[in-house]
C-alpha cells in the first residue's frame, strides 16, 4: 500500500498530539510536497546539510523536532530551508513542544536515560520529575556528559557534550528534567520538590537564582538533551507506519564547536 504524507502525519499526531503544543508554537505538516513516502529522516533541526542528506538517502520526508517555519515568512530565497525542501520534493513534519510533553516523547526519554522512577509531568506537562538513586550534582553532571554524549553526532573538534552546573551541596534524590531551553523553569522544579533541574540551556541569572534557592542546576546543552529523542523517533515511526523506512540523521550536529 502506498504511504502518503498524510498517513505519516497522522502517525506522528498519535505519537505527539498537536493539542499538547504551546500556543506560541508552530507544529504539524509544515511543508507538503505531496509525494508518496517510502523513506523518512528524523532529526532535531532541518538544516541545508540535513536536506542534502535526506535527498542523498532517497527520503521523501523529514520529521523534525524544531519547526522549519516558525515566524511568518515574508519572503523566500534559495538560501531558505523551506525553499530547499520544496526544490528537493521533500515534505516536513515538525513536532516541537507537543513532542516534549507527549508520552514517550523528548522528556520521558530524557527521564529514562537517568533511570527516573515513576516520572510525572510538571511545568505545564512539558517536563518530567521523579525519584532517582542518590547522587551528587557534580556526579550527575558527569553522568549527563557520558550518557548524552553516546547519542550525539560529535562535532569536528571538542567533546560531544559540554556540561555546566550549579551545585547546591546536597544529594539529588528527586530530579526534574526539561530538554532544550528550560533553565527559566527552575521555580517550577522547586515547586514539585526537585533537588536538581537538568536542562539544556540556562541563563546566568537563572543559575544565580537557583543557587540562592538551593536548587541544583545542570545545563547539558540544547542539542544534547533533545537529540536522543530525535534518534529514537526513527524506530517508533517505523513501528507506527508499516512499510516505512525511517533513519536518524547523521548530519544534524550541534551548531556549536567547543574549545
Amino acid at each position: 500500500m502506498e504511504i502518503t504524507v498524510q498517513m505519516v502525519y497522522e502517525a506522528m499526531a498519535r505519537l505527539a498530539p498537536p493539542q499538547l503544543a504551546e500556543s506560541w508554537d508552530n507544529v504539524g505538516l509544515l511543508v507538503d510536497c505531496g509525494r508518496p513516502v517510502t523513506r523518512a529522516l528524523t532529526t532535531l533541526d532541518i538544516t541545508p546539510e540535513v536536506v542534502e542528506e535526506a535527498a542523498r538517502l532517497g527520503c521523501e520526508m523529514i520529521v523534525s523536532h524544531h519547526p522549519v517555519i516558525f515566524s511568518p515568512l515574508k519572503k523566500l530565497s534559495s538560501r531558505d530551508v523551506p525553499f530547499l525542501l520544496v526544490q528537493a520534493g521533500i515534505s516536513a513534519i515538525c513536532m516541537h513542544t507537543n513532542y516534549d510533553a507527549a508520552e514517550g516523547g523528548v522528556n520521558e526519554i530524557l527521564a529514562e536515560l537517568f533511570a527516573m522512577r515513576d516520572p510525572e509531568p510538571f511545568a505545564n506537562g512539558c517536563g518530567r520529575v521523579g525519584e532517582i538513586d542518590p547522587i551528587s550534582v557534580p556526579q550527575l553532571a558527569a553522568l549527563a556528559q557520558d550518557r548524552l554524549g553516546c547519542f550525539c553526532v560529535p562535532p569536528l573538534e571538542g567533546p560531544a557534550v559540554q556540561v555546566k552546573y550549579t551545585d547546591n551541596g546536597r544529594p539529588v534524590r528527586r530530579l526534574a528534567v526539561i530538554s532544550g531551553a528550560g533553565g527559566s523553569m527552575f521555580e517550577d522544579a522547586l515547586a514539585v520538590g526537585a533537588d536538581c533541574l537538568l536542562t539544556g540551556e540556562a541563563s546566568h541569572h537563572a543559575a544565580c537564582d537557583a543557587k540562592r534557592l538551593g536548587l541544583g542546576l545542570i545545563a547539558a546543552g540544547h542539542y544534547a538533551t533533545e537529540y536522543p529523542a530525535a534518534a529514537a523517533l526513527a524506530a517508533r515511526l517505523q513501528e507506527e507506519v508499516p512499510g516505512l523506512v525511517a533513519v536518524a540523521s547523521r548530519e544534524n550536529r550541534d551548531p556549536f564547536t567547543y574549545l
